[in-house]
């Protein structure tokens, strides 16, 4: 089963997934998807580490998720944003060649037992990018959000912190 949980930055998404997580499991995994780029960011994924209890399982995976031993787990997959930065960049910004690996990690991820509670960003309900480059990143994500949303069982939009319930199919 798959919850798909977007929203924007610090919009609640990952306390949201991961509390539904702790509600589902008493040993939930956590998937982190991140890249360390710099500094910074390797302390925003550390103040993420720090936040889960010893009770998570964590796998640090940029790719290829569905090599992970997940099956009859729950797992909390953060996120698709930076997953999808991670394929874009290994095939060299061409959007269809990574759109295609990431339904296939999808796809080979649905074939599993366990509940998969995936998290992205809407990013493009803000500015266009002002690049090209960027603004081929904001369809892609696009494209990505939406596949993994029609293949849920549930998708939860987060505001504010809040949960607004998409879709519901259990």
């Amino acid at each position: 089963m798959i919850i798909y949980v977007s929203g924007g930055a610090r919009s609640g998404k990952s306390r949201y997934a991961q509390e539904r997580a702790r509600q589902l499991s008493d040993s939930p995994v956590y998937v982190a998807t991140a890249h360390i780029w710099d500094d910074e960011f390797g302390r925003r994924v550390e103040r993420h580490r720090n936040e889960r209890g010893p009770e998570w399982t964590t796998f640090e995976s940029e790719r290829d998720l569905n090599n992970l031993p997940l099956e009859n787990r729950v797992v909390v997959i953060d996120c698709v944003t930076l997953w999808l930065t991670n394929l874009f960049m290994a095939f060299d910004n061409d959007i269809e060649q990574t759109l295609n690996a990431f339904k296939a990690e999808i796809d080979s991820l649905r074939q599993l037992s366990g509940t998969f509670l995936i998290i992205s960003n809407e990013i493009g309900m803000g500015l266009h990018a002002d690049t090209e480059l960027g603004r081929k990143f904001t369809d892609l994500q696009g494209w990505a959000n939406q596949y993994v949303a029609t293949h849920a069982e549930e998708a939860i939009f987060m505001v504010s912190g809040l949960p607004l319930c998409l879709k519901k199919n259990f």
